[in-house]
């Protein structure tokens, strides 16, 4: 039988492995019973909120439009037809099923474009704003980082910039976030000291999802052009609310939500200029849809409610 000398030090690296051991299986116990008791508190909490929303006599007043607004009539009516009754595949294009949905998509493409002065051949459908920001910051930064690895941003961009930057970041980009001044503005002279040979991509949010604040992409635009960076801009809080014009603002890149217009969840627009021509590696492939930038059959009845959306919006911007 094998036994160790009670003073030896290897009775002292053996115990003193177990107890490591036990103490690592002892911490990751309690955390896992944290955890759960953290997910038991939140369901009480989530439960409380249902039972209070049962009890309400009358439904509150709804201030929140700029987290969601609630589908204007006039678009349903238009998607209607597609959720029931027009349910082709627009991407088949064998028979007239296909043809009608097809027909419908280009259509609100127009529209889309239309709304921010672009060509309809610009506009690339996404699941959302969201995606469209994701497009546009890894999508432009991935094809250039041969010749460009920089790319700039602001620390009061949307969670999904934030967090595109920094997965290009575990892929050896460098990015700069500039701060803003007091006003929520960032300050132009700032932005033209970090903008260097190496910058490929300038993203910036039009309007601020948080404070409301508006930053001056026409001048941020022009500025980026001097510099030949390319420039996207999130536009999902200023689309459909105030006029927009991507030649006029200096717009390479630009990305569209659905719901924050009175359209339907689940769909966006993101544009991207063909003069000059910006370029970008697509994140998703597939059957390569939508100039194999954005692979997957586009949703015909949601995409037909964007472009709705977006014809509302206008309409209604040239009456204010």
């Amino acid at each position: 039988m094998f036994s160790i000398p009670r003073n030896s030090p290897i009775k002292a690296i053996f115990f003193s492995s177990i107890s490591r051991r036990l103490c690592r299986g002892l911490s990751s116990e309690a955390k896992s019973a944290g955890k759960e008791q953290q997910e038991i508190e939140e369901k009480k909490i989530k439960q409380q909120k249902y039972q209070e929303l049962e009890k309400l006599e009358f439904r509150p007043l709804y201030l929140d439009a700029q987290a969601t607004t609630p589908m204007d009539p006039r678009v349903l009516d238009q998607m209607l037809p597609y959720m029931t009754h027009l349910y082709g595949n627009p991407h088949s294009r064998t028979h007239a099923f296909g043809w009608e949905s097809e027909k419908a998509i280009e259509t609100a493409r127009e529209k889309v474009a239309k709304l921010i002065n672009a060509d309809p051949k610009e506009i690339v459908f996404t699941s959302g704003a969201t995606e469209s920001n994701n497009i546009a910051v890894k999508g432009v930064a991935r094809f250039y980082k041969e010749k460009k690895k920089h790319v700039v941003t602001t620390q009061t961009e949307h969670k999904c910039v934030l967090d595109s930057m920094r997965v290009l970041e575990s892929e050896g980009f460098k990015v700069t976030y500039l701060p803003v001044k007091k006003n929520g503005l960032i300050d132009l002279k700032e932005l033209e000291s970090v903008l260097t040979p190496d910058t490929s991509l300038c993203s910036v949010m039009m309007v601020n999802n948080e404070i409301g604040v508006r930053q001056s992409v026409k001048e941020i635009g022009k500025l980026c052009r001097s510099k030949k960076v390319f420039f996207h801009t999130d536009a999902a809080q200023s689309v459909g609310k105030i006029p927009i014009d991507v030649n006029e603002m200096n717009l390479d890149l630009l990305s569209i939500s659905g719901h924050k217009i009175y359209g339907p969840k689940g769909v966006g627009a993101l544009y991207i200029r063909r003069r000059p021509r910006v370029r970008l590696d697509p994140i998703q492939t597939g059957g390569g849809q939508e100039r194999n930038i954005r692979s997957g059959t586009v949703p015909t009845p949601l995409v037909v409610g964007l472009g709705a959306a977006c014809q509302v919006a206008q309409q209604e911007i040239a009456v204010c």
